[in-house]
């Protein structure tokens, strides 16, 4: 979805740069045509940087819900722990954290449960000045569509999106990188959550797989900031995860889930506490 939007986006500016470079100079020179080339290379690139570079965890938990997998009451972050992050690391984990379980109430009807969710991301955005993208607005969008499920996703996406962009474009590249990560293992966290009752399932295993795609994605974002403490720690944290994944070949046995469901179990704990 975002690289399609991408690609979109970069088209429609290459046909508008050679419009206004046509009507402009028909006999442009080749050094010319040259520096437009690495200049919309450039813009490509920028755009996809400041775009929410994973499948999001509205997109990740719609699977669930696609599968008629049922929703567990009290496996989210409880709302009333986003009080006591207070450090930048902690608040935009759990900011990353809460936008999955924002996601899964949404999702499953659970309309007080989206309610508290928002009132906990409106804690953690502050800080940031994000809490103009989770306003009541975004309630209200939600509340009205709340029968359609692939509306819900565009408009979960769209706060993503926007988040991570904010914060990028803010000089905090590496708040945005642990953003994701703790929404990464939070959808990660969800699904596993249903695994005794989905591992036997069509589409539960290729879910599974599909997040390990993800999370390498999450780590090569990543790996250009490792030098970043902040980056460091949820990289360090995630560690378990990854040394599971390094044992897994292209399908997965339930103990292979287990075991993937014990490491992430162990990273989500640590996040949250």
């Amino acid at each position: 979805m975002k690289k399609t939007f991408t690609k979109i986006l970069v088209a429609v500016l290459i046909l508008t740069v050679a419009g206004a470079s046509a009507c402009k100079n028909r006999g442009e020179s080749r050094k010319q045509k040259e520096i437009n080339a690495v200049e919309l290379e450039a813009l490509e690139q920028k755009i996809e940087e400041n775009v929410y570079p994973l499948p999001t965890s509205a997109e990740v938990i719609k699977k669930l819900t696609d599968m008629d997998l049922g929703y567990i009451l009290g496996a989210t972050n409880p709302p009333a722990s986003a009080r006591n992050y207070v450090e930048s690391y902690n608040r935009s984990v759990n900011l990353g954290i809460y936008g999955a379980d924002l996601s899964y109430a949404t999702l499953y009807n659970m309309q007080q449960d989206v309610n508290d969710y928002l009132a906990a991301i409106r804690t953690l955005a502050l800080e940031q000045n994000l809490t103009q993208i989770y306003d009541e607005s975004l309630y209200d969008r939600i509340k009205a569509n709340f029968d359609n499920r692939d509306t819900l996703v565009a408009i979960l996406t769209d706060a993503f999106d926007r988040t991570y962009s904010y914060m990028y474009d803010a000089g905090q590249a590496n708040l945005a990188l642990v953003m994701v990560g703790g929404a990464w293992v939070e959808g990660m966290y969800l699904t596993l959550a249903v695994s005794e009752s989905g591992g036997h399932l069509s589409g539960f295993e290729s879910a599974l797989l599909d997040q390990k795609k993800s999370f390498d994605l999450f780590k090569d974002l990543a790996a250009p900031h490792n030098t970043d403490p902040l980056v460091t720690r949820v990289l360090t944290s995630m560690q378990p995860i990854t040394d599971v994944y390094a044992t897994l070949g292209t399908s997965l046995t339930m103990e292979d889930i287990g075991r993937l469901k014990k490491a992430v179990d162990s990273v989500r704990s640590e996040l949250i506490k």
